[in-house]
């Protein structure tokens, strides 16, 4: 079965175009010069099966190419007059030089300009000698820088395209490294806690040493299932990913601290609303790592969690009136991971110690006054 040669609809009338102007505009020159061959079904024919190639220019530029060229060479060597010929041949340069590798576009129209000279020694109107050789080989020079200009410009947008890509692909990556590390740190936080707790009373008391023991398999089985759907996203389509934690879980991440030993102060201003998910997530997430970092450096095991909803942002702190230096000198990842998230969503965001002697986080995120 032969194999169906798929055209476009912009070449087929690109090809009516040029056999148009090539049979009137051939026709029309016929009476500028009386040196010319007059113009009969011969040279319309030629005029025609070199507009005709142009269909397929984009599928066989090359064979193209060398079919224009062949029915120009011919039409000029038998002397038929100069004119819309030309047209043709032009467009299969262009699409050599746009759509083929330097080297062999170059080679291929190089090889073209021998076949466009030979009508100096045989054409009656021909320009005679060196001079004839400037004007032809210029049919085929200009057509070729000019697909060759666009041939880089397409590689240059073509490598821009892909750079964009490859950063959405790290910014990705880089999401879900925040995620796992929010996820694996706030639970072995939590984790280590209630171990030390059942350790500490394993022997005196055997009831709270168990109950410990349950909510460390609890908070692990949590943690395991926020991995397992943060890791799914690599390989699930955007519509099938699960859900992602938002502030509309404030009280099961109050519940797991609780039971890791950390008394949570949850306080709310403004009307709760739905929320962007890219600013839920940071909110949740600024959340769960400060907590999670009062839960591990912080002699008193305190915490103040207070949201306000503005008219187009939701301001989130959360403290600790622990004045030591619990955070280390806050370069570690998690508040450096906690910054750039909310850098990410265009959010303001301070970590430190406030007048009062407490250590704060506090962030501010936009949400486009959305309610």
């Amino acid at each position: 079965m032969a194999k169906h040669v798929r055209v476009r609809p912009a070449d087929v009338l690109l090809a009516a175009a040029l056999a148009t102007i090539g049979t009137v505009g051939t026709i029309g020159t016929d009476r500028f010069s009386p040196l010319d061959r007059p113009v009969d079904a011969v040279a319309i024919g030629f005029v025609l099966v070199s507009a005709a190639a142009v269909v397929v220019r984009r599928r066989w530029p090359l064979p193209v190419l060398a079919v224009v060229t062949a029915v120009l060479s011919a039409f000029l060597t038998l002397g038929y007059p100069y004119g819309p010929i030309f047209l043709p041949f032009v467009v299969a340069v262009f699409t050599v030089a746009a759509h083929r590798p330097f080297r062999q576009a170059a080679l291929a129209t190089g090889a073209t300009v021998p076949f466009l000279l030979v009508h100096l020694f045989t054409h009656p109107g021909a320009i005679p000698g060196l001079l004839g050789v400037v004007p032809a080989t210029a049919w085929a020079v200009v057509p070729f820088a000019v697909g060759v200009a666009v041939r880089l410009q397409r590689e240059a947008r073509d490598r821009e395209q892909a750079e964009a890509v490859r950063e959405r692909v790290a910014g990705e990556r880089l999401r879900i490294a925040q995620e796992v590390h929010d996820v694996v740190g706030h639970g072995l936080a939590a984790i280590k806690m209630q171990a030390d707790v059942a350790l500490h009373l394993l022997d005196r008391d055997p009831d709270q040493a168990q109950r410990s023991l349950q909510a460390i398999s609890r908070t692990a089985t949590e943690a395991l299932s926020e991995v397992r759907s943060t890791l799914a996203v690599v390989r699930r389509k955007d519509t099938d990913r699960a859900p992602t934690p938002g502030l509309d879980r404030l009280d099961d991440l109050r519940r797991r601290m609780t039971e890791a030993g950390l008394r949570v102060e949850v306080e709310t201003t403004g009307t709760r609303r739905e929320l962007p998910d890219a600013v839920d997530v940071a909110g949740y997430r600024l959340v769960q790592e400060s907590l999670t970092n009062v839960l591990r450096h912080s002699e008193q095991k305190i915490a103040t969690v207070r949201l306000r909803y503005d008219p187009d942002a939701v301001v989130i702190e959360v403290s600790n009136p622990d004045a030591g230096d619990h955070t280390g000198d806050g370069t570690g990842f998690g508040i450096r991971g906690m910054a750039e998230r909310v850098g990410s969503v265009g959010g303001e965001f301070f970590a430190g110690r406030t007048p009062d002697g407490r250590f704060t986080v506090r962030a501010s995120l936009p949400t486009g006054g959305k309610a």
